[in-house]
């Protein structure tokens, strides 16, 4: 099974019930939105996005994706995407930045996320981001 379709069906599983912001729109909709976007660049950031939500959104870890076959590489992006509590937003974009995959996943999470009607604060927060990810 290729990394895109280990990550679709875990990706699927974790998200099952969740919902987007606005209550309606199943969660799952937007890491394939995410994933569309970095499609172009290979199947390991492809199936990063697909995942990029998944620890932080449900409890299943790093090693339940190693386990189910989930390539290092990808697994180590979503772990850098991953936001851990006490970490400051500056320096876990310093972190994701240095990781090839997390940072396109990142600016395509970001791009997605401004255009589900964001709020004031997420477009400030998502604009600096941007420009540190891309600069």
């Amino acid at each position: 099974m290729n990394q895109v379709a280990i990550a679709n069906s875990i990706s699927h599983t974790a998200h099952l019930g969740q919902y987007r912001r606005d209550g309606v729109t199943p969660y799952i909709n937007h890491p394939i939105a995410v994933a569309a976007k970095v499609r172009h660049l290979g199947e390991l950031y492809e199936a990063a996005a697909l995942l990029h939500d998944v620890p932080e959104d449900s409890n299943i870890s790093a090693a339940d994706l190693i386990n189910a076959g989930v390539d290092l590489e990808v697994v180590t992006a979503v772990i850098t995407l991953t936001k851990i509590k006490g970490v400051s937003y500056d320096d876990y974009l310093i972190s994701v930045k240095a990781n090839p995959i997390a940072r396109r996943v990142k600016v395509a999470d970001m791009i997605h996320n401004l255009s589900e009607s964001p709020t004031d604060k997420q477009i400030a927060k998502y604009g600096k981001g941007l420009s540190f990810l891309i600069d």
